[in-house]
């Protein structure tokens, strides 16, 4: 019965119309729709490289080796399971025009069979064989726009890849697995791999990677193939890929990159939250009267919470769908367009665990901030109807509503940890958003005290000593604008400090201790010429060299490797090995001791002491790397400091000679040198090593720089997701207050104020607490970004005050233009007609 008559109350006071719930429904309106659209992209994304994963492949499945082609062995058991083989081999690469011009290349050399799926798009328009049959008796290229224009070449022109020529026969505007080679330091060169036998770029140990692509038979089980693949050949180094996961790196940073986006819309949702509740409580204030009456005619307290409870739960339901609705539509709708601009393949459509996560969200975000208001809402007494002071100060909500409170909220973190996969950024991300609302509650109630303590001092300044009162004074709306506005300026402080610091880190610390060159590629018998060529050089300050090979950990004491440290970064593919006969120069060890020089016994490791710590190893551990196809096992005996901030030369693991130095390998230098040193540099180390790589740092640290600010404007459009609706909700709370201010302008016209006046009161009191907020933010901005900066970035950290004082001002700005936007219906009323209505 309590339910029937509830309903029957609620339904009758929507019958008023939803204007009350415009702050509720907007925030729960944006809030949904912005995880709904994320969540429904990523869907697409995702969707799109799965059906897509054959052509990302560049076939139905792939075989990956590092150093090495496949053994005959290896290849006639692919080729027995296969219908078509097409082989790929990768590296880097000079290419040098007749002039002298030069540019690093991504070099993809394939053979005639590629690409197994798609097609290679080309300008001019030609297939890829003619084009790689090349003209005037040489063999054929083609080459990235951005190569070319680089190079300052065009189709027709000839450039040299180590010793051979090559004639540039198009441009390469679309190859099909472009997104499967990771992150490449250079433009792309497409070239045939018979074309490259007498060029002197793929000898023993240079740094290339074969891709084996396979086209398998219909009904093949890739699962089938993987498992005997590893049975037939263990330990050699294969790398197995099929169409399922044809684009895994990619992926995977869609994934994480939209789940973080999700976590800042949940923060755009906190804000919401706070008019969310600022709605209902004002809303509810207004029915004091009405709550009043109804305990007087015998209402409960269970029929009074009830009531407006399933009405807010229908306006949440409103809001949730209309907000889901636009999220689902939104992309769907753009997919055409952003099809177009996306670098992966997407299929957008209407997917339906995206929605449900955003409709949770939104719907556990409205029970958190809407049951506080509700619950005191219930405690309204009879005696409130004649005695009206007794409207003030309602009681704290007993404690099955504050457990209710706290189980709702402990289930919106874990359900966000699941969606999104990342328990540390969730928690981390919950933290962030429950610390700065506590860090702008204590300041705000301390605003609250201090405006009311600094009133005296303003008895000469009436404009400053209104703005006080209502900041201070009875009735005070500061707790609401600034936990809607602070709390929205507190991540974009947070994203302008780690973007800055990032960049900061790239642009500036980095080029003062960074080499200018890496050089890789180089044969051990060119090793004499190179060093006397920089060392009698004055612009060169110092040359770091080493060999250099790449294996992949295998096996830790036997086990496999995932087995015993987990998914850990450096057991992501093949690492960069070195060896050594004695301590490097500037290299410290933490732990154990090194090898005797000419030390002939059992291979010994020395591994990088941060990295073995995160995986859990020791000293007298026994590591398993696989090198070209060859399983070493080492004893681990020292751990060694490696500092890879400095982009200089830093080697995860170095053996002793004896274990390494028999394998086919070339060397890798760095070279520190003036930036005007560089380009005689670089042509004097390319005419005379044609076959040698140089990398130029700066170059790398600006792609670096470009995908970093790619991440900080989709982080920061998040963010700005969030201001909107702080802005929405800081409408909403000078909407709220609307009638007191309207009340107490007519009391200050009645006595002699000026509209002037009034007016200059109202954009003290929104510029006084916009300038609160912002500052709030800038602290918590400032301990946001530390925190990222410090425990997951591991860089420095410096505050970034042009970005810090931008969100002061953008806090004052919208403060003030909210208020003076509700500042012209107070100074329109008529006193007499505002003083009677109180009577």
């Amino acid at each position: 019965m309590s339910l029937r008559t509830a309903t029957r109350l609620a339904l009758r006071e929507l019958r008023g119309g939803l204007g009350p719930f415009w702050v509720l429904l907007a925030c729960l309106i944006l809030g949904a729709a912005a995880i709904a659209a994320v969540g429904s992209t990523r869907a697409a994304i995702q969707a799109g490289l799965t059906s897509e994963g054959a052509r990302l492949l560049g076939g139905d499945a792939e075989v990956k080796l590092t150093y090495r082609a496949p053994d005959a062995t290896e290849l006639a058991w692919l080729e027995a399971r296969a219908d078509r083989l097409s082989q790929v081999t990768e590296f880097r690469s000079m290419a040098v025009t007749p002039d002298g011009s030069r540019a690093l290349t991504q070099v993809k050399a394939v053979d005639d069979l590629y690409p197994l799926v798609g097609r290679v798009r080309l300008n001019p328009d030609m297939p890829l064989s003619d084009a790689l049959d090349g003209a005037e008796g040489l063999p054929g290229a083609v080459l990235d726009p951005a190569l070319m224009a680089r190079l300052g070449i065009v189709a027709g022109d000839r450039i040299t890849l180590g010793e051979q020529a090559f004639h540039v026969s198009a441009a390469l505007e679309f190859e099909p697995d472009s997104i499967t080679g990771g992150f490449e330091l250079g433009p792309r060169s497409l070239v045939r791999e018979a074309d490259l036998a007498s060029s002197g770029l793929l000898a023993p140990g240079t740094l290339f990677t074969t891709r084996t692509r396979l086209d398998l038979p219909p009904g093949a089980d890739p699962d089938a193939l993987l498992s005997e693949l590893g049975r037939a050949f263990p330990d050699r180094g294969l790398s197995w890929r099929d169409a399922r996961n044809g684009a895994p790196g990619v992926a995977e940073f869609v994934d994480r990159l939209g789940a973080f986006l999700i976590l800042v819309g949940l923060s755009g949702l906190a804000v919401g939250g706070v008019g969310i509740a600022t709605a209902v409580q004002a809303y509810l204030a207004g029915k004091v009267t009405v709550i009043a009456t109804l305990r007087t005619l015998g209402a409960s307290r269970r029929v009074i919470f009830l009531t407006y409870f399933i009405q807010i739960g229908i306006l949440t339901a409103l809001g949730l769908a209309i907000g889901v609705t636009l999220g689902a539509l939104v992309p769907w709708l753009l997919g055409p367009y952003l099809g177009t601009r996306l670098p992966v393949p997407a299929e957008f459509g209407l997917y339906g665990a995206p929605l449900a996560e955003a409709a949770i969200y939104g719907l556990l975000a409205a029970l958190i901030f809407t049951l506080w208001p509700l619950a005191r809402a219930a405690d309204v007494r009879a005696a409130t109807l004649f005695r009206p002071s007794e409207r003030r100060d309602w009681a704290l909500p007993v404690w099955p509503y504050l457990a209710t409170i706290a189980v709702a909220t402990a289930l919106l973190v874990l359900l966000a940890a699941l969606f999104s996969g990342n328990w540390r950024l969730t928690v981390w991300t919950a933290g962030g958003i429950a610390g700065a609302l506590l860090l702008l509650t204590l300041a705000a109630l301390a605003i609250e005290r201090l405006a009311a303590r600094a009133r005296p001092l303003a008895r000469r300044r009436p404009a400053l000593l209104w703005a006080l009162g209502a900041i201070g004074g009875p009735g005070r709306s500061a707790l609401p604008v600034v936990l809607s506005l602070g709390l929205g300026l507190s991540v974009l402080a947070a994203v302008g400090q780690i973007d800055g610091n990032l960049r900061s880190a790239i642009r500036q610390d980095l080029p003062d201790k960074a080499p200018a060159f890496f050089f890789v590629d180089i044969q051990k018998d060119q090793m004499p010429a190179f060093r006397q060529r920089l060392d009698r050089d004055p612009a060169v300050d110092r040359i770091d060299s080493a060999p250099m090979l790449r294996g992949i950990i295998t096996r830790i004491n036997g086990q496999p490797a995932r087995e015993v440290a987990g998914d850990h970064w450096v057991l992501n593919g093949d690492r960069g090995i070195s060896y050594a006969d004695a301590l490097p120069d500037r290299t410290r060890l933490t732990q154990g001791t090194w090898w005797s020089e000419e030390y002939t016994g059992t291979p010994q490791l020395s591994f990088a002491a941060e990295e073995a710590g995160e995986m859990g190893l020791a000293l007298g551990d026994e590591i398993t790397v696989n090198i070209l196809g060859r399983d070493i096992t080492a004893t681990l005996t020292s751990l060694r400091e490696v500092d890879f901030s400095t982009a200089g030369m830093g080697f995860i693991m170095v053996m002793n000679p004896a274990a390494l130095e028999a394998a086919p390998h070339s060397f890798i230098a760095t070279v520190y040198a003036t930036p005007e040193a560089e380009p005689a540099i670089l042509r004097d180390i390319s005419e005379a090593m044609p076959n040698v790589t140089a990398i130029r740092v700066r170059d790398a640290i600006d792609r670096v720089s470009g995908l970093l600010a790619g991440l900080a404007a989709a982080t920061a459009w998040g963010a700005a997701a969030t201001l909107v609706t702080g802005f929405l909700v800081l409408i909403g709370a000078a909407a709220a207050d609307q009638r007191n201010r309207i009340f107490e302008a007519a009391v200050l016209r009645t006595l002699g104020a000026g509209r002037a006046r009034i007016l200059a009161s109202h954009a003290l009191r929104a510029a006084l607490l916009g300038a609160a907020a912002g500052a709030v933010a800038i602290l918590a901005g400032i301990l946001g970004g530390w925190a990222v900066s410090h425990f997951v970035m591991h860089t420095g950290f410096a505050v970034i005050w042009p970005s810090a004082l931008i969100i002061v001002v953008a806090g004052i700005g919208v403060t003030l233009l909210a208020g003076l936007g509700f500042a012209w219906a107070p100074l329109k009323a008529r006193p007499a007609r505002v003083l009677r209505a109180q009577e």
